[in-house]
């Protein structure tokens, strides 16, 4: 198989970021935690992960620690939201050694990044990569499908001298449509809008995706063969699985017609798909031998350079800088954010409880786990950690996890996963027994939190006085998804989280301040 690297310890990119001069006593916790946050994003900038994993010496390029010889032998290719910043830093390492390169960003990414002081994602004026610009409101369109026709004739035209080096981050799958003819784009979007709408698993859509697709599931690597295919991969999805994100195109592997079939028949759609999936569903093309399939996956190497667990791993090193007792709980955080919000509140229960924690909290956290994606080992370390952190002279504790939670939309309103869980984390914070102290951050690592120009929000147990005192039912605005509303309107805005766009996406961060707990009450 393909050989796969995870860079999962990336002390060089921790650095310390923001308010240097302050003194980290007289910084409050919700300071504290926007600095977190803050060295979180900072850790998966685009320009720093592909700096840290390219290094050219003479004509020798150093990959995820393999080494390949360079004779101007070198194209690029990459599609994704963060794939511009790559890109840019990319060839300023290779310099005169990259040939030609093509990407395909976001609609509108270019200016953007212009308008918030990002230059150094933006490619120079004499650049060999041709930048293509697609994928408006993230749904694949004729733009995308030009840069996928472009980067698919690039690989095709290599040969066993060269090297591909390709450039993949989130929303790269929009960015790549590539059917197979004689499907035509609409065909393909509408057999797997009709998947979805039937209620079709992620591993059932790619299933189908990468049948249609000339491109994904190892396509672009199997197009680029025999040429040396090096893919430097910023993970957006949960547990870094190289065949979901983007749809994996330079995962050797190749769709079998009878499991695709299995998918469209178990949802119904198998006896009303257009002519031309029949047609290519139907061909029975010749099938590449074992020998073959080993010899294409020896020429691909993917590496992970960053994913969420890289960045709550230097968030935690900035929380240590900050006085803070760092505690990772877990990169893949998912499932409703009513259950995310219920943990972290009986999460801050247990750590804030004078003395003993009730004996009831950690069964009811247990049972929380499956819910959100967390091990029972992980929840069990955490609360340990916790408990023994009382006695080590820390002053108040960071939780981190990360992930990427659901909202179920019951109304029209205005907000993203992000700031919907700060708003139900303050509430829990501030229930029946008022959690004092205690702060709650959450926050997308692309800087926008649903279609609103937040990445989230900070809040804490006096949430829900701080709105009642201004007019506000934080209720009405849950039950309206109305959470960006809310919190623009509470107190000038002040609790949102707005550090811009970032030029990088590996979901969320959260993180939980804890302080220490008051001492039991005497007998």
């Amino acid at each position: 198989m393909a050989r796969v690297l995870s860079l999962s310890r990336p002390l060089a990119l921790c650095r310390p970021l923001g308010l240097w001069g302050m003194s980290t006593r007289s910084m409050s916790l919700e300071e504290r935690a926007r600095e977190v946050f803050a060295a979180a994003v900072g850790a998966v900038q685009p320009d720093r992960v592909v700096r840290r994993s390219l290094e050219l010496s003479g004509n020798r390029l150093r990959v995820a620690g393999h080494t390949f010889e360079l004779n101007h032998n070198l194209y690029l290719v990459g599609f994704g939201k963060a794939v511009l910043g790559m890109a840019a830093e990319a060839e300023r390492i290779v310099g005169g050694h990259l040939v030609k390169g093509v990407i395909s960003v976001p609609h509108g990414i270019q200016e953007t990044l212009k308008h918030h002081g990002k230059g150094q994602m933006l490619l120079g004026a004499d650049s060999r990569i041709k930048v293509f610009e697609g994928a408006k409101h993230n749904l694949p369109d004729e733009n995308a499908q030009k840069a996928a026709e472009r980067i698919h004739e690039l690989a095709s035209a290599l040969t066993e001298s060269d090297l591909l080096l390709v450039l993949i981050s989130g929303g790269g799958s929009a960015l790549l449509p590539a059917p197979v003819p004689p499907i035509s784009l609409g065909e393909k979007q509408e057999v797997t809008r009709r998947l979805a709408a039937a209620g079709a698993t992620i591993q059932e859509l790619n299933t189908v995706r990468r049948a249609l697709s000339l491109l994904k599931g190892g396509g672009l690597a199997h197009c680029a063969h025999p040429a040396q295919v090096v893919s430097l991969i910023l993970s957006d999805v949960i547990g870094d699985p190289l065949d979901i994100i983007a749809s994996g195109p330079t995962v050797p592997g190749e769709a079998r017609q009878e499991e695709v079939w299995g998918v469209l028949e178990r949802h119904g759609l198998s006896a009303s798909l257009p002519v031309s999936v029949r047609e290519v569903l139907g061909r029975t093309g010749p099938q590449r031998t074992e020998g073959e399939r080993r010899a294409g996956a020896g020429r691909v190497l993917n590496a992970v350079i960053g994913s969420n667990g890289i960045a709550l791993e230097c968030a935690g090193r900035r929380a240590r800088d900050l006085g803070l007792r760092p505690l990772v709980l877990s990169p893949g955080v998912c499932g409703d954010v009513r259950s995310v919000a219920r943990l972290y509140g009986l999460l801050a229960c247990f750590a804030s409880a004078p003395g003993a924690p009730p004996a009831d909290l950690a069964p009811q956290i247990l049972q929380l786990g499956p819910e959100v994606g967390v091990a029972s080992w992980d929840l069990c370390r955490a609360m340990q950690a916790l408990e023994e952190g009382r006695g080590e002279g820390w002053g108040a504790t960071c939780l981190l996890a990360g992930g990427e939670p659901t909202v179920q939309l019951t109304g029209k309103g205005k907000g993203g996963r992000n700031q919907e869980l700060a708003l139900r984390v303050g509430l829990e914070l501030g229930g029946e027994r008022p959690l004092q102290g205690a702060v709650f951050l959450s926050g997308g690592t692309d800087g926008q939190d649903g279609p609103t120009e937040a990445a989230g929000a900070v809040t804490d147990g006096g949430l829900a006085d701080e709105a009642r005192g201004q007019g506000l039912d934080p209720e009405d605005f849950l039950a309206n998804n109305d959470s960006f509303s809310f919190f623009s309107r509470l107190s000038a805005s002040r609790r949102l989280l707005l550090p811009g766009l970032t030029g990088t996406n590996v979901m969320d961060v959260h993180a939980l301040l804890l302080p220490v707990p008051p001492p039991p009450p005497l007998p």
